[in-house]
């Protein structure tokens, strides 16, 4: 009876144990699958991320690599382009000094005054070539550096027309310059504005054909120089128009190829112009209908009359006593050639230890000196110069085949007072070389 009565009743169910079983941690097959599946998804998230994060470190150091290789390459090139310009300016150099003396002999024939333009121009475009290629490079690191002055537009424009009068008489075109009665000034760097009106010219004259026209003007607009250069020329079609100033873009192929260029001139009328806070476009009404180059300047108003007086350089003739250092025998004679054909004595020396020699004990006015000298190079001997003569040192002018601004500053450094590079032009070694005072001490 016991027993039977112990029984719970069927049908009777125990809540208070149900409840106390439903409280406590269930070990059921899809509980544990679903708590698998939560541990498996953030195993799975962890992994992701941690894939993530080492894929954005990789991207850094690729990066960076990337940076430095680009780095190096850039440092590369522009080193091989100014060794490659050096290595081709030193065998230009004699044969512009030779060309230079075939214009100063008596009486040359008409052939020879021929012969002689013909290498004027050849080694001129050939130097121009080797600049453009070097600052193009230059510029696009941002090695460029501005020296920037009181400038009078009128004469930038005429200097710039006298670098290209041969190539315009040659091809008999007609160059027509408008240019205001009134003085225009602008502040900038002399070189490069001239670079960049000279680039303009040739480039107009390169895409006209022989007997055409060009127009240069120059006028004031909101306070602003605006200098056009026009042509009736082979002109621009339309989609060349967007990419003519890019680096190596070219003009039409086969006129482009039979004229020569490297396709870096306007690339460097641009960022010149752009440094100088300007602006310049292009404008054609399509292919033969000619083209229209226009450059805006910020002006200078109120120009000190001082600085207009400064700007007036005398024209006295003067000679003097001059050190050729320079270890080509061919440059170093036509260059001795020209001097001694201006009257002045000359001197020369083929190594650095001798032209220091000569230097120190020779009373010279002006000394011209090659860097890259056996024995004793340019920069230690100008050094040497300046600490055994102090105040009575000549006038140091040196000139290389290097055309870089780290090479000029370099060398201006180093105690030089001016820097020329090769090909000389020799022109403007004469007007250097006249403006200098005579040595005291000389005899």
């Amino acid at each position: 009876m016991d027993a039977i009565s112990s029984r719970r009743p069927m049908g009777i169910i125990d809540t208070g144990r149900c409840a106390k079983d439903q409280d406590m941690p269930t070990n059921s097959p899809a509980s544990r699958h679903v708590g698998d599946i939560e541990r498996d998804a953030l195993i799975e998230q962890n992994s992701v991320l941690k894939g993530a994060n080492q894929n954005l470190l990789l991207a850094t150091f690729g990066a960076e690599n990337l940076r430095l290789q680009a780095e190096s390459a850039n440092r590369h090139q522009n080193e091989f382009l100014a060794m490659l310009a050096h290595e081709l300016r030193n065998p230009l150099a004699p044969i512009g000094l030779a060309s230079a003396m075939l214009g100063r002999l008596s009486s040359p024939s008409e052939q020879v005054l021929q012969i002689k333009s013909i290498i004027d121009r050849q080694v001129t475009q050939l130097s121009n070539l080797l600049d453009d290629l070097l600052d193009a490079a230059r510029i696009s690191t941002g090695k460029i550096e501005l020296h920037m002055a009181t400038l009078l537009v009128s004469d930038q424009l005429k200097n710039a027309l006298q670098t290209v009068q041969s190539r315009l008489d040659e091809r008999r075109q007609q160059l027509i310059m408008d240019l205001p009665d009134q003085a225009i000034w602008i502040s900038g760097d002399a070189v490069r504005l001239a670079q960049v009106f000279s680039n303009l010219l040739v480039n107009a004259s390169k895409f006209t054909q022989d007997g055409g026209c060009l127009v240069l003007r120059a006028g004031v607009d909101d306070h602003h120089v605006v200098i056009t250069m026009e042509d009736n020329g082979v002109g621009i079609s339309a989609d060349v128009i967007p990419t003519i100033f890019t680096l190596f873009s070219q003009g039409p192929r086969s006129l482009a190829r039979s004229e020569g260029g490297l396709g870096v001139g306007l690339s460097i009328v641009r960022n010149v112009i752009e440094m100088h806070g300007g602006t310049v476009h292009v404008t054609s009404n399509g292919l033969g209908q000619g083209t229209t180059f226009k450059i805006r300047l910020p002006m200078l108003e109120n120009v000190d009359d001082q600085v207009v007086s400064s700007m007036i350089v005398s024209s006295s003739k003067s000679t003097h006593r001059i050190l050729i250092v320079e270890d080509s025998v061919d440059a170093s004679e036509l260059l001795k050639m020209v001097l001694c054909s201006e009257g002045h004595t000359v001197a020369t020396a083929l190594d650095g230890i001798c032209g220091l020699a000569l230097a120190c004990a020779g009373n010279f006015d002006v000394v011209v000196s090659d860097i890259g000298l056996p024995g004793l190079s340019g920069y230690d001997l100008v050094r040497t110069l300046r600490t055994t003569l102090g105040r009575d040192a000549p006038i140091c002018v040196a000139v290389s085949g290097y055309g870089r601004l780290e090479d000029q500053t370099q060398a201006l450094g180093a105690g030089f007072d001016y820097y020329m590079v090769k090909p000389v032009d020799v022109d403007a070694l004469l007007r250097l070389i006249a403006e200098v005072p005579k040595n005291p001490s000389g005899q």
